[in-house]
């Protein structure tokens, strides 16, 4: 679907344009005012079935499946779905997640209000300490979101709340101090944020690591050791016991937890492990409880069994290519590659459950159609790959397909491989590296084509396209349009309708205009788990379930 921009956008971003003198920041304008609907209402409390109580002296023992080995436990360090698993166990924000539905419920704060156009909220602590018994306070809120922020601590996902705060980008950026930064401490109890703009999203997001509020007392004392189980300091409901790298992580009841009387494991094992096969043999032996994912030539037998669960979910599987680098500087080889693949044969052969083929990169959501149905043209994409200069392949230059260690990864990789081959004439390697070396190459670009994967921090359309932004950490592909940023930082002034058909200009921008990703397909979330014996565990379109609500019946 191809959408035009209105002419008073046009003459905006025009306008943009000349008075940015080539920088990506743009003028900050106030918002427009906007009703009490618009602004969002306070999160209800979490309404959980109560948990049994166990018989003392049962250890209760509950273990998972957690994927790679993560690259850090520092929340400003981390950017992977295994990481924030944890997260989730050791620490806590202004904000949690409701089990149920993933939105943003009370966490550290116990509640908050915004102002009439929703471009600030207060935010009220409750009485919360460290694991070593320490006040928590809104000045520690403030001085941790300024770590995260700090251009010397490197976050990769700093750019995140740079994109919400006022200040923060140009803090991050260097080009301001911290003094800039729109957050303050009102008083021990109270702090306060200045958005840049009505953003309806705010709060569900505050529950991400990127906003965690991180224990500066300990980090001071033991540098970057300071999460080693002998040093560790947490505020989660969960402290770190033990961490065994390329094995797994255990966790026990934090008694200093605010809430702990809602706590009912008396240990969480996180197991490091990337191989579905081994992982999968290990739930069904018992050794675990849940596994968070099932191999490709499993998935059949396993939708067969009452403990396979299967929900859609609010994450697309993509490939990004490195735009700065010959020959996917050229948007006709981009395209070419994107439009020569069959995408409903990869998910009916390969990934086999029932994903959905994708064009764009934001799913279908509430007010926010997708991009529409994916081109499958190999005629078109012949003639594309001709026009950039390798006719039936030609001259096209050694390319590799970089993935993180996985099966599942190396057989989609393997299906594009054989079609690009058949339908291109091109022939391209397959590289796999490790979890933490595969971020890291990702963010820093030093790639030609990467496998990507996306799950929404929050639910809006916005979590989908904002890390493109030009220079963001995490746009590793490099990816660089003008009136895209315009239209991302012009979004965040908007709200309703008009704020929705700003983003889907700039995400027909992003993949029909420069086809900077390839996208494959909208996943679909595959957990193994026994309902009947683990209560507090909710399917849910973000796949996050927090160990703190989980119980044994």
């Amino acid at each position: 679907m191809k959408k035009i921009l209105s002419i008073a956008l046009i003459v905006l971003l025009v306008g943009f344009l000349f008075i940015s003198c080539g920088k990506k920041d743009v003028d900050k304008t106030e918002p427009p005012v906007v009703t009490k609907e618009d602004v969002a209402p306070k999160p209800a409390a979490v309404k959980v079935e109560p948990a049994p109580v166990v018989p003392a002296g049962d250890k209760v023992v509950f273990s998972l499946i957690n994927g790679a080995e993560p690259e850090s436990l520092d929340p400003h360090q981390i950017q992977g779905v295994p990481e924030h698993r944890i997260y989730e166990a050791i620490f806590e924000g202004l904000v949690a997640y409701d089990p149920k539905t993933a939105l943003g419920i009370p966490g550290l704060a116990k509640s908050w209000e915004s102002n009439a156009d929703g471009t600030q909220y207060t935010f009220h602590l409750r009485d919360a300490v460290w694991s070593d018994g320490v006040e928590i306070t809104a000045y520690t809120v403030v001085d941790s979101w300024i770590r995260g922020l700090n251009p010397e601590t490197a976050s990769p996902y700093a750019w995140f709340p740079a994109m919400f705060i006022k200040g923060a980008e140009e803090y991050n950026e260097g080009l301001a101090g911290k003094e800039a930064v729109g957050i303050r401490a009102l008083d021990s109890k109270t702090f306060q944020m200045d958005l840049v703009g009505p953003l309806p999203y705010a709060v569900d997001a505050l529950a991400h690591y990127s906003f965690a509020v991180v224990p500066l007392h300990a980090i001071e004392k033991y540098g970057s050791k300071w999460t080693l189980p002998e040093n560790f300091v947490g505020n989660g409901p969960y402290v770190l016991k033990e961490w065994t790298p390329q094995s797994s992580i255990k966790v026990v009841p934090n008694p200093k937890y605010w809430d702990k009387d809602a706590v009912k494991l008396d240990e969480v094992i996180f197991y490091a492990i990337d191989d579905n096969n081994t992982a999968y043999n290990m739930y069904l032996n018992g050794e675990v409880d849940w596994a968070t994912t099932i191999p490709l030539d499993q998935i059949e037998a396993a939708s067969l069994r009452r403990d396979f669960h299967k929900a859609p979910q609010l994450a697309t599987y993509y490939y990004v290519y490195q735009t700065e680098k010959a020959p996917f500087d050229d948007v006709r080889v981009r395209k070419a590659l994107s439009v020569s693949f069959d995408r409903q044969a990869l998910v009916d052969q390969v990934t086999r459950a029932g994903q959905i083929p994708a064009l764009g990169i934001v799913p279908e959501m509430a007010g926010y159609p997708s991009l529409g149905e994916p081109v499958y043209d190999v005629a078109l994409g012949r003639k594309l790959l001709a026009d950039a200069g390798y006719p039936n392949g030609v001259g096209f230059p050694k390319t590799a397909i970089l993935y993180n260690t996985d099966a599942n990864h190396k057989a989609i990789a393997e299906f594009l491989q054989q079609e690009w081959k058949r339908n291109l004439g091109i022939t391209l390697e397959l590289e796999n590296q490790e979890w933490a070396t595969y971020l890291a190459s990702r963010n820093a670009g030093d790639f030609q084509i990467a496998r990507a994967g996306w799950v929404g921090d929050y639910q809006d359309p916005n979590t989908f396209l904002d890390m493109f932004v030009t220079g963001t950490a995490m746009n590793g592909g490099k990816y660089s349009n003008d009136v895209y940023d315009i239209l991302i930082k012009e979004a965040a002034t908007l709200h309703g309708a008009d704020r929705l058909e700003v983003l889907l200009q700039a995400e027909d921008i992003l993949i029909n205009d420069d086809h900077a990703l390839m996208n494959i397909y909208y996943y679909v979330t595959l957990n193994m788990i026994d309902t009947n014996k683990w209560g507090g565990w909710y399917g849910n379109t973000m796949d996050y379930h927090p160990v703190k609500n989980i119980y044994k019946k």
